[in-house]
């Protein structure tokens, strides 16, 4: 329990003491609107995985966040896996997702319990090449958010607002 919920965690196993288990609902499609009547009450959760309405909501608000900053439009998609072997440019929306991405790219091969940590996988597409750099024009880039050690996401949209390989920022 320790590992998997922090100091807290620790603490509350140290001291043997039991812990309280909730339920939580996932919000999708069909029960969306269930949310605003019990917003205040903290039990329910959005479902991440590859498929899923959340993870399809949140590559439209990427792409409107690159269209309100840059002025220039993207297609986002969820993806399973990257098949490309070596992809142009890749961007951690995390800082976890971050060094999985490049220890990949670099042909590091990740063990099981931190490839695990990957929740999500995207693939960016500039809707006009040119506004890439040279390098990347008419490339995917590849986008990822992971949990660290403790199961914590913690999206930093900075990353993608100051990795993008614009040709007019290189």
């Amino acid at each position: 329990m320790g590992g998997a919920y922090g100091n807290i965690g620790r603490l509350l196993a140290e001291a043997n003491t039991r812990v309280k288990s909730i339920d939580l609902d996932v919000i999708d499609r069909d029960n969306a609107l269930s949310y605003w009547a019990r917003d205040e009450r903290h039990d329910t959760v959005v479902s991440f995985n590859y498929g899923r309405a959340a993870l399809d909501a949140f590559c439209r608000v990427i792409e409107k966040w690159v269209r309100h900053f840059y002025g220039i439009e993207v297609a986002v998609k969820p993806l399973r896996s990257i098949q490309e072997k070596r992809w142009a440019w890749h961007i951690g929306l995390d800082a976890e997702a971050t060094g999985i991405l490049n220890d990949l790219y670099q042909g590091v091969e990740l063990d099981w319990a931190r490839s695990q940590r990957i929740l999500a996988l995207f693939q960016l597409d500039f809707a006009e090449p040119s506004v890439a750099r040279p390098d990347v024009a008419g490339r995917a880039v590849y986008l990822a958010c992971a949990m660290d050690a403790d199961n914590v996401l913690r999206i930093k949209p900075q990353n993608l607002l100051l990795n993008l390989p614009l040709a007019s920022i290189s």
